[in-house]
């Protein structure tokens, strides 16, 4: 598509982050290499430029790093909630001060656009902590009884997705709690929880209170299994979910999971349709489709569909794909080589079962990893683009006739983790809203997120809630 004009290149400086060749593992307070000397190293999607050498956790260093957690526990526990509570608004204002710094790395390591990581993750972050900072003196207050106790060591294994986000939301409630945190960042996105262990000893958080191990699959098992870590949160697939939920089963370990989603977005004939166009973009587009609330599934009232699918296309044709650091960018680079891998072969399977592909026009940059916009029609729920979570830019429509046919097609999946609706009734907003199986019920908007709301799923999207109050029972034994 020939666009009425082009906008001149908008690049946010990289000069603003100093990345360093190497880095440790984060373990009572201190940078550390490895037990036996593994390391990997990050590179950034966009450009497949190596970042950084990390080291990477073994099974020794977990052991150390929850020694070191549960010798913090005893004192970080035993102090008032008021002091808990300083750490946390230092730590969120020291956030709020690096915060371009922060937003850039992200970028870096991520590949999503830097208005998402500047204009949405950080602020988020910051609040999470500011949020949970405001309940940790006041727990007697939250309904879990009248002096609620902290579990003890949490062990959390974070996603890709959102790297520094997903932290805030693991890290913040079992700090103001008084718990301490061994955490395992994503192999492919470890930089920004290595940033955020500096700004741990820039606060003067005391030591072993946070833990940061940075490696693969096995660490995060290790992690999982250690006998002396009493909470697991784990976000991610649904596949590791499980095989997490088998390997705790039979412990007193408590457990949060919050997995994937195939999210249905609903549009009903009477709904805004430019409204509803931005939020369905929004819903499966925003960081590349790669959300676990993403609304993969739009179900759009038949007699709107033509005027719905024209809309979405001309929308989609003035997205810009490219450069994540460039401030006008909407779609940035998949987050890893495996992921692009498949994301392609499902769209592939969709087209062999018979869907009708259309992909937005642009161009695609000779390095890196990179998908553009895509939308399938003709989807039946047969089809294996409208029962699997494909986590990027694809979305699948499909059609229903009457709102309890909207409702039975939205339910009609193993996932309940997020759902939109769309129309001018509020009375169809509450009776939809009520029938649908998710745990996020948004209307006439979508992925929007706040620190005060509870965040989670049913079904194989995972339980336990993140944010709110709801989210400090699972740190607390009630």
């Amino acid at each position: 598509m020939t666009m009425a004009f082009e906008y001149a290149p908008a690049p946010e400086s990289r000069s603003i982050v100093d990345i360093a060749p190497s880095y440790g593992l984060f373990i009572d307070g201190e940078f550390t290499d490895s037990s036996d000397g593994k390391v990997f190293k990050t590179v950034s999607p966009s450009t497949e430029e190596v970042l950084a050498e990390v080291a990477q956790a073994g099974e020794a260093d977990v052991d150390r790093a929850v020694k070191a957690a549960r010798k913090a526990f005893e004192k970080w526990s035993a102090l008032p909630g008021s002091e808990r509570a300083k750490y946390l608004f230092r730590i969120a204002r020291i956030i709020q001060e690096r915060s371009r710094e922060l937003a850039v790395l992200e970028t870096l390591d991520n590949g999503k656009p830097i208005k998402e990581t500047r204009d949405a993750d950080l602020p988020l972050v910051a609040a999470h902590f500011f949020y949970y900072g405001g309940w940790a003196d006041k727990l007697g207050h939250a309904g879990y009884g009248p002096d609620p106790r902290p579990l003890g060591v949490a062990g959390q294994v974070i996603p890709w997705n959102f790297p520094l986000l997903m932290l805030a939301w693991k890290i913040a409630p079992a700090l103001a709690t008084g718990n301490t945190v061994v955490l395992k960042p994503a192999e492919t996105t470890p930089l920004s929880a290595l940033f955020f262990a500096d700004i741990c000893r820039q606060a003067g958080l005391p030591k072993g209170v946070v833990n940061i191990l940075p490696g693969y699959g096995e660490t995060g098992a290790a992690l999982v299994a250690h006998p002396d870590v009493n909470k697991v949160a784990f976000t991610g697939s649904t596949a590791v979910g499980k095989a997490i939920a088998r390997q705790i089963a039979g412990t007193d370990k408590k457990v949060t999971l919050e997995l994937g989603g195939k999210g249905a977005n609903i549009v009903f004939d009477d709904a805004p349709i430019d409204q509803a166009v931005e939020g369905i973009v929004s819903g499966i587009f925003f960081n590349q489709g790669q959300v676990c609330c993403a609304g993969s599934r739009l179900l759009v009232q038949e007699s709107v569909q033509d005027e719905v699918l024209e809309s979405l296309k001309r929308r989609l044709s003035t997205l810009r794909l490219g450069d994540p650091l460039d401030k006008n960018t909407d779609i940035g680079a998949i987050n890893s080589a495996e992921q692009l891998a498949r994301i392609t072969a499902l769209t592939e399977t969709g087209e062999a079962e018979g869907a009708e592909r259309w992909t937005a026009p642009c161009d695609m940059p000779a390095s890196g990893y990179w998908f553009a916009p895509t939308l399938f029609t003709n989807v039946t729920q047969a089809h294996t683009v409208a029962r699997d979570e494909i986590f990027g830019p694809v979305l699948s429509v499909l059609t229903f006739r009457t709102p309890d046919e909207a409702v039975a097609k939205a339910n009609n999946s193993q996932y309940g983790l997020s759902a939109g609706v769309w129309t001018e009734k509020g009375s169809r907003i509450l009776a939809v809203a009520n029938k649908l199986r998710a745990g996020v019920v948004w209307a006439n908007t979508f992925n929007k997120f706040d620190p005060t709301s509870p965040f989670g799923g049913y079904k194989e999207s995972g339980f336990g809630r993140e944010g709110g109050r709801h989210g400090l029972e699972a740190y607390l034994d009630v």
